[in-house]
């Protein structure tokens, strides 16, 4: 068994907040994957499936997110989990929004969520940082990250999950690369067809009848 833990703030408050990615990240794998349904277990909710033939849980800690490593540890814990059987999405203000990239093991760089994890079974664990963007000084990012997406981030955002979703079963299996190419296949700008160049305005000058003449013209023609 492997375990996909998406980090977050329990409550409808909180469900649309850029802190959230992570739940909303596992809550679209279960959906699209036919995951059974969420359960209370673990201080959070869960929700069992398979992917790529491996059998996964995916965990949703509800201990809010400084204390998500009490959620986590005790699913490993009952599980027999050690750290290369976890898998953390998570929010990530150093990656500009859209970005997603995978890591093993470092630190927690100020993520409250990872830092209460990485205290109860270290670091060695995979983390997918899903980037959210930084709002620019350290004094707003409480705020910010507490704040919903905004409607300009809803095309990104869905690209992101799509992808996730998409690559979730080689994630599991640990085909690295192969995730990476899901995810970035869904970020991809769609290609246009080159635009057609403008047509040609019909050159009207040589259509254009001639001037009428004036009556001396005409009389000069005359007897010429």
């Amino acid at each position: 068994m492997v375990l996909f833990a998406g980090l977050g703030n329990p409550g409808v408050r909180h469900a649309g907040n850029r802190h959230n990615i992570g739940y909303m990240a596992v809550e679209r794998i279960a959906g699209d994957h036919g995951f059974g349904p969420w359960r209370t277990k673990f201080q959070g909710l869960v929700s069992e499936g398979r992917l790529g033939g491996r059998k996964v849980l995916l965990l949703k800690p509800e201990t809010f997110m400084n204390l998500s490593g009490e959620a986590v540890g005790a699913a490993m814990r009952f599980y027999r989990l050690g750290p290369a059987d976890l898998t953390v999405l998570h929010d990530e203000l150093d990656l500009a929004p859209g970005k997603v990239r995978l890591k093993t093991g470092g630190g927690h760089a100020g993520h409250n969520g990872l830092r209460s994890i990485i205290a109860g079974i270290g670091p060695d664990f995979r983390r997918v940082r899903l980037g959210i963007g930084h709002p620019g000084h350290k004094d707003l990012v409480s705020r910010y990250v507490l704040h919903d997406f905004a409607k300009a981030d809803q095309a990104w955002l869905e690209d992101v999950l799509q992808g996730l979703s998409a690559g979730a079963a080689d994630l599991a299996t640990g085909d690295h690369g192969r995730f990476a190419n899901a995810v970035a296949k869904a970020r991809a700008p769609a290609r246009r067809a080159p635009a057609r160049p403008p047509e040609a305005a019909p050159d009207k000058s040589a259509e254009a009848p001639a001037p009428p003449k004036s009556a001396l013209q005409r009389l000069i023609d005359r007897f010429s």
